[in-house]
């Protein structure tokens, strides 16, 4: 029973918030809602036409849509209107909407600007042994493991609840985590709440394996042993 539930031997108990801060870098391939309000709507309109040109992620007979928005390019930029290349990569999304709306006052072109930013491409893969694997875009840009593994249906009873493998990149480097899901080690474990693009592969257990592996084998093994009892009772 302690290989398919989780949190074994755990009761009443409290976990502090983990001090490392939730929000993330933003990275190269990220597209980003940038929306910008003023006191003079007409004016801060101009701002918000990437938000509007084109539909929002979808596919339409098995092809996919255009994504509004604003994508950091291979050398860490986004073209924005009237101030035009910004260093997005590198910046969380609050000193992103720190500095555009900084040069939005220092240009004269809004007054009092309100800047907004969020992800449009926020999304965790959820792999292996689950009932529904899939890729889940996230739109609270906000989901712990736990949440993730709910929206994929939860694990298959052949699972690994002991070694949930974690894949993630920043700036370019993946580093790779294996968490214990039947013990209280998910809690305290910066991996708690996970970041945009993360992926979660649950591994298969040794039954599920040997089963799948094995039955090939046994059929072979079951033709042939029924194949001689035929001969030799022919024989006889």
């Amino acid at each position: 029973m302690k290989k398919v539930t989780y949190f074994n031997d755990l009761g009443d108990a409290q976990f502090e918030e983990i001090g490392e801060t939730l929000e993330p870098v933003l990275q190269k391939n990220d597209i980003l809602s940038i929306t910008v309000s003023s006191l003079n709507v007409e004016a801060a309109e101009m701002f918000n036409v990437a938000n509007k040109t084109s539909t929002l992620n979808g596919a339409t007979n098995g092809r996919p849509l255009p994504t509004s928005g604003y994508l950091i390019d291979q050398d860490g930029n986004i073209q924005f209107p009237f101030i035009g290349s910004i260093m997005a990569a590198g910046l969380t999304k609050k000193d992103l909407r720190q500095y555009i709306t900084k040069e939005l006052i220092i240009r004269k072109l809004l007054l009092e600007p309100i800047v907004d930013v969020r992800y449009l491409n926020f999304k965790v893969s959820v792999l292996g042994e689950v009932n529904n694997p899939s890729v889940f875009t996230i739109p609270s840009e906000k989901v712990t493991l736990l949440e993730a593994l709910g929206l994929a249906g939860d694990m298959t009873i052949y699972a690994q609840r002991d070694n949930v493998f974690l894949i993630s990149e920043n700036d370019g480097v993946k580093t790779t985590k294996r968490i214990d899901l039947t013990t209280d080690e998910l809690f305290t474990s910066p991996n708690y709440y996970l970041k945009s693009n993360d992926i979660v592969y649950v591994q298969p257990n040794k039954r599920k394996v040997r089963t799948t592996s094995n039955t090939p084998q046994w059929f072979t093994v079951i033709l042939s042993s029924l194949s001689l009892a035929i001969i030799a009772i022919t024989n006889l």
